[in-house]
């Protein structure tokens, strides 16, 4: 019973002291963001056709569908071109700002509401990796995601710096953006445009008053022990978006891989060759013809596509196997984007797996990406010269998972 009360005891101290997985959140914050910014870009073009109130699925059938499932979009708040415009220009800035890690907190939840507003726009639109980064940009508005290889990092560092020295610190950006926000906010909701279900317009209201929350409890309080509480209470929020995330991506290979197995093509072994030769999933005919020129080959990507579905969830407990395994679902992933021309739902899923990375793989990699930006010409460290080193230039040493 001692021994039970324990380990409870050592649970909860790991679960409410520190955000856990730093650098797996700013993986996933910076392969989620990246994946949705590269899909904007590339649709630019077509960005009419797919989302804008002229498209084929019109302006007046999303209102219906909005209307009666309660999705959220800004997009159905003004019918107009320079709204549409506003609104996917903010999508590409705030994904760009969440990937180079500035203000993290408020571009997650800017993230967050491009994604859905131009995913429920238009509903017919996606590929499956659609729907992971639907799911993943509402975990990620509650997680700390900012803790490395961020700007947000690197202001903090150097704060810490200035006030070690004595100096006076101050944040305008923060105060400004907050402001900002919560005119428009206030403002939305007043004119009666915050449509959909209840959960986002007070997930916006909530991550708009946390921070001044912090702020007053921080100038008022006349102990730490309150401050405390809120560091605890958002330590338990990243850490329970993180299981989420970790389920999510569970969850998403157990259902395929059990599904495929009811499936007569998966369980004769042809069901790889099918897809290889529809027109549609098919930018490299000549690479999919080669790969499917021997049965063998395609029987063993059938089934060990089955294999390693169905098996990951159980081999999380084991370090030596999960780590095989997360590297061959990357590594299809991979190959899926190229020879089916799938990039964008083989990035996000990647980018989801990426929580279940070692902690110290990716503090390797991130000295690797150091050592690599050290060694750039002396052009381009010129401009690194004078600037004080932050905590991430070497290895910050922040609790993480260390499977």
């Amino acid at each position: 019973m001692n021994r039970l009360a324990l380990l409870v005891s050592r649970g909860i101290a790991r679960v409410t002291e520190a955000a856990l997985g730093p650098y797996q959140t700013a993986v996933i914050r910076i392969g989620l963001s990246a994946t949705w910014l590269l899909f904007l870009l590339r649709e630019f073009p077509h960005r009419q056709e797919l989302y804008g109130p002229d498209g084929p699925w019109s302006w007046d059938l999303a209102q219906q569908l909005t209307a009666d499932n309660g999705a959220f979009t800004v997009l159905m708040w003004f019918r107009s071109q320079a709204w549409f415009g506003t609104v996917y220009a903010l999508a590409v800035l705030s994904s760009l700002l969440l990937m180079l890690g500035w203000r993290t907190r408020t571009m997650s939840v800017l993230f967050m509401v491009g994604v859905l507003s131009l995913q429920n726009r238009s509903v017919l639109v996606g590929d499956g990796g659609d729907n992971v980064l639907h799911l993943m940009s509402l975990y990620l508005v509650f997680t700390r995601c900012g803790q490395v290889w961020s700007l947000d990092a690197r202001r903090s560092a150097r704060a810490e710096a200035a006030r070690a020295r004595g100096e006076w610190v101050r944040d305008r950006t923060g105060p400004v953006l907050w402001c900002v926000l919560g005119l428009v906010l206030a403002g939305v909701t007043a004119a009666g445009r915050m449509q959909g279900e209840w959960f986002v317009p007070a997930l916006l209201w909530g991550m708009w008053l946390a921070p001044a929350l912090w702020w007053l409890v921080g100038r008022r309080a006349r102990s730490a022990q309150p401050r405390i509480l809120l560091d605890v209470v958002a330590n338990i929020a990243h850490n329970g978006a993180l299981f989420v995330i970790m389920a999510e991506a569970c969850l998403i290979y157990a259902t395929a891989g059990w599904y495929k197995i009811q499936g007569s093509r998966w369980q004769d072994g042809t069901a790889v060759y099918y897809p290889l030769h529809l027109a549609s999933f098919s930018p490299w005919p000549a690479l999919a013809g080669l790969l499917s020129a021997s049965g063998t080959l395609v029987t063993l990507v059938t089934y060990g596509t089955v294999i390693v579905q169905v098996a990951f969830p159980f081999t999380l407990f084991n370090r030596r196997v999960k780590n095989v395994l997360l590297a061959a679902m990357m590594t299809e992933h991979a190959v899926i984007a190229v020879v089916l021309g799938l990039p964008f739902f083989s990035l996000a899923m990647i980018a989801a797996d990426a929580v279940f990375l070692p902690t110290s793989f990716l503090r390797r990699a991130g000295s690797w990406v150091a050592r690599t930006r050290d060694r750039l010409p002396p052009r381009a460290q010129r401009a690194r010269v004078g600037r004080p080193r932050s905590p991430e230039d070497s290895e910050p040493a922040h609790v993480g998972f260390t499977a």
